[in-house]
């Protein structure tokens, strides 16, 4: 068991780690547990990751492919104007805020390291490149933990709108709560070898039945499980 898992276990009640297992449990029947890819280069999943931000799978995918196809590596990304970049991954959304982000994300860790190689997050302590990645403009608590979770196969558990919700609806966080504390919160519950599985399929729960507005509660492997659906009278 990781550091992580030992150290944020030993704070949660054993009531509370018993529903945890229960969801896990019902999850990985439903979804199955998916396995994570042991290729993805940590630098590629972060400007994934920043083109995700406000648009949909298909299209963050189409503006990385753009992107490569433009570009033929990072520093010719680097030493491109934003108006080129946008025009790159446009089909993705805010293509100006991103372009203007993803040039100084490539320019800062140039500068800090020496190379546009982010490999040695995968060694360092988790919090050293926790700090790393956070400390890089427009990289939030989601997006550092999907480059180190994706990327490195470390132990911790990114929260996007989906999981919050899900997990909000199960009474595991707040109704309110920011994203740093929704990070800490489902990172002490979620223990690290469920990482991976736990987030992807929290969010296609969240996306085919635990819905913002019409929330398929019928449909839900969850539900016994549910304070949301048991406070709407649907248990």
């Amino acid at each position: 068991m990781s550091e992580r898992s030992t150290k944020a276990l030993a704070s949660v009640s054993a009531e509370t780690r018993e529903l945890i297992r229960h969801i896990l449990e019902h999850l990985a029947a439903t979804y199955g547990v998916p396995r994570l890819r042991r290729d993805r280069d940590p630098l590629d999943t972060l400007i994934e990751t920043i083109l995700s931000q406000s648009t949909n799978d298909r299209n963050r995918d189409r503006a990385f492919a753009r992107l490569k196809a433009r570009f033929p590596t990072w520093d010719a990304v680097r030493r491109a104007s934003t108006r080129e970049i946008a025009a790159a991954i446009r089909v993705g959304g805010l293509a100006r805020i991103k372009s203007v982000r993803i040039k100084r994300i490539l320019q800062e860790i140039e500068r800090r390291t020496g190379a546009l190689d982010l490999s040695f997050l995968c060694r360092v302590p988790l919090e050293e490149a926790l700090g790393f990645l956070r400390s890089l403009d427009g990289v939030g608590p989601k997006t550092a933990a999907c480059v180190l979770l994706f990327a490195c196969g470390r132990p911790v558990f990114p929260v996007d709108t989906h999981i919050r919700r899900v997990a909000a609806r199960l009474g595991l966080i707040p109704q309110r709560c920011s994203d740093e504390r929704a990070h800490q919160q489902l990172g002490r519950l979620i223990p690290a070898r469920h990482s991976y599985a736990a987030h992807l399929n929290l969010i296609r729960l969240g996306r085919d039945v635990c819905r913002p507005r019409t929330p398929r509660c019928e449909a839900c492997c969850l539900i016994q499980y549910c304070a949301y659906a048991h406070e709407m009278g649907k248990v």
